[in-house]
Parts: C-alpha cells; sequence; structure tokens
C-alpha cells in the first residue's frame, strides 16, 4: 500500500471482542463498532472515489486521505474485513446504510438532496421502514461472489433485525454526461420505472429526463448490458427506478434512483451482486 493512502487496517485485539454477522475463510462481514474501523472504510472509500475513479476530493479529505461527511455519524457502517492481509485485519469493502428512524431524527436521508422522496416516505407508513444504501465499495482485489455475497449476507440480517420494508439510494452511471448514457437511461426509464407510489423523482433544479429515445431508438439488450454491474445487480432482485438522473460532478457520476421492495429479494439472488464502488 502507497505512502499516500490512509491504511484501511483495524486493530486486531479489537476486532476480537467484537461480533461478526457472517464469516468465510479470512473474511468477515459486522458493522463497525469504533472509530478506527469507520475511519478504516472512509481511507478505503478515498481509494475507489477519488484515487480509482477520478472523483474532486474537498480540501479537508485530501488532507486526510478520507471519504467524509456528515452523515457518516449517524449511519451504520457495514464491514467485510480480511484477516489475512500482512498479518493485520483490512477492511476491504463497506456500504453505509441509513434506516428511517434515525434519518428522521437527525439530517434526513442522503437522497433528499437529490430526489424528492415524498411518494416513498408516504407509503412506507404503511408497508415497512424505510433503509437507505449509500457509499459502497470493495477493493479492487476483493471484487469477487464472496465479497459481494458477504455484503449482502450482512444487509439480510440488518434487514431482519430492523424490520425494514424497503432498501433504496441512487446508483451511478461512470460519468457526468448523461447524453453519453441516452441508450442506459431510456432503458431503465421504458423498462424499470417504479410506480407511482415508489417513485422518487429527481428535485426540479437537477432533473435530467431518462427516457430521452423512445424504445424503438435503441438495443433494449445492448443498453441493458451496457448498464454498471451493481444496477444490473439491483435489478435481478426486481429494483425499480426513479424518475429523472442527476449529474454529480463531483463524484463525475450520472445518478439515477434505485428502490429494491425486501419481499423481491431472496436468498437465491444474494451472491449476484457486483461492486466496485458507489459513492451516493
Amino acid at each position: 500500500m502507497g505512502k499516500h493512502k490512509r491504511s484501511t487496517a483495524v486493530a486486531a485485539d479489537w476486532l476480537a471482542v467484537t461480533p461478526y454477522i457472517h464469516r468465510a475463510g479470512t473474511l468477515d462481514v459486522r458493522l463497525a463498532t469504533s472509530s478506527e474501523e469507520i475511519e478504516a472504510a472512509q481511507a478505503l472509500r478515498y481509494q475507489i472515489f477519488y484515487d480509482e475513479m477520478g472523483a474532486a476530493p474537498a480540501t479537508h479529505m485530501l488532507a486526510s486521505k478520507r471519504d467524509i461527511d456528515d452523515y457518516d455519524a449517524v449511519c451504520d457502517h457495514l464491514l467485510v474485513i480480511d484477516h489475512g492481509e500482512d498479518g493485520r485485519p483490512h477492511v476491504v469493502g463497506t456500504y453505509r446504510l441509513l434506516r428511517q428512524v434515525v434519518a428522521q431524527l437527525n439530517r434526513g436521508f442522503y437522497s433528499a438532496g437529490e430526489y424528492d422522496l415524498s411518494p416513498l416516505i408516504e407509503t412506507s407508513k404503511t408497508s415497512g421502514q424505510l433503509l437507505e444504501l449509500g457509499r459502497s465499495c470493495v477493493a479492487p482485489d476483493y471484487r469477487n461472489n464472496a465479497t459481494i455475497s458477504l455484503l449482502w449476507r450482512g444487509i439480510a440480517s440488518y434487514l431482519q433485525t430492523h424490520s425494514i420494508g424497503f432498501l433504496f439510494g441512487c446508483a451511478s452511471l461512470h460519468g457526468a454526461n448523461a447524453g453519453a448514457h441516452a441508450a442506459e437511461l431510456s432503458y431503465l426509464y421504458h423498462h424499470h420505472l417504479a410506480p407511482p407510489e415508489l417513485r422518487a423523482r429527481a428535485l426540479p433544479e437537477h432533473y435530467v429526463p431518462m427516457g430521452v429515445l423512445p424504445p424503438e431508438r435503441f438495443d433494449a439488450r445492448a443498453a441493458s448490458k451496457a448498464l454498471p454491474p451493481l444496477i444490473k445487480g439491483y435489478l435481478r432482485v426486481g429494483a425499480l427506478i426513479g424518475d429523472g438522473a442527476f449529474v454529480d460532478p463531483q463524484f463525475n457520476t450520472t445518478d439515477v434512483f434505485v428502490v429494491m421492495p425486501v419481499e423481491r429479494i431472496t436468498k437465491r439472488y444474494a451472491g449476484r451482486f457486483d461492486v466496485a464502488g458507489d459513492a451516493n
């Protein structure tokens, strides 16, 4: 690991007395229980979002080599930890989790800065609590089924513990030129648009139309194939898409809103996600 990078290592003695959710070989998945673990997750996020994917860090992030925002303090942080790398445990995968009850007591949902969540929040009153997923990333050498399956086994356990009805968040296509993704966005709009009661809409000042091409103007199969692996994985478990894209110049992405009714997610799909990174 280069000297310019902040370490993703965490203390072995602390991990030895904290519970993990699942384990596979040298890897386990658990919720962060210390500031050191959260900082290691932030360091991994920085390596993926800024060093690898070219996002533009704020000055304080550049100095610390950590991806940090105000939501970190109120979210749960799901970690995949490798206990076999160079003799020290390292965080090699992470997801940030924000429950509705926690969001309502604090800053609201992160996605509310990009999308109007009113329909989803109204539906949640009778259909189960919301859980926002964000800041997902996996270290390059760990982008395999073992790591992804552990992350999703951790999420599945979390869903059960907290009686979650819907997962949601923003997923990204690389690049801040929405026009370059016209076929993919049109495919999502025409084939996977959420029903009105679940359909978050990009805020007016950020709204980028998605269905710019009619179905006969693009190859649906090619557009589907061109989607990032994470979005394809979400769609396989029945994810639905909100209305309007959001261009995020800081992260050099074009974001779409994704909502997943928990009842659609079954065990047979748990290992079918592929995550490099999603900053939202």
